[in-house]
């Protein structure tokens, strides 16, 4: 997790959201995720509440928003790190599992137009 962390934090593309929007703290926030993670790869059922609201509140927060392009990159980084680490069906869970949440995610804020994005063009 904090390999991962470390990259995306420093990230040109999304290090911002994490330092300037989220202004996360990564001792806080490694206990959370890696119980996220452990739940939903290794079934232990460590992780209670939804992932989801922290995101949304994000998006909300964030100059323009969320975009695609954002979810994209982290699963770069994320793949990227895995593949740094480990090898095997477990690994390729991780990746699968990962792009499932950052498409369900994004789906999710595309409910949730913010207030500072572009507006739509007329039909």
């Amino acid at each position: 997790m904090r390999a991962f962390y470390a990259k995306a934090m420093a990230d040109e593309k999304i290090g911002w959201i994490f330092t300037d929007v989220a202004e996360l703290d990564l001792e806080a926030h490694v206990p959370k995720i890696t119980a996220f993670w452990a739940t939903n790869l290794l079934g232990a059922k460590s992780y209670s509440g939804g992932a989801f609201g922290v995101h949304g509140r994000l998006h909300q927060t964030a100059p323009g928003g969320l975009q695609k392009e954002h979810f994209e990159r982290w699963l770069v980084l994320w793949c990227q790190t895995v593949d740094e680490f480990y090898d095997g069906p477990l690994a390729a869970a991780a990746k699968v599992h990962a792009l499932r949440v950052g498409n369900a995610f994004y789906g999710r804020i595309q409910m949730h137009p913010v207030a500072d994005a572009a507006p739509e063009p007329s039909a």
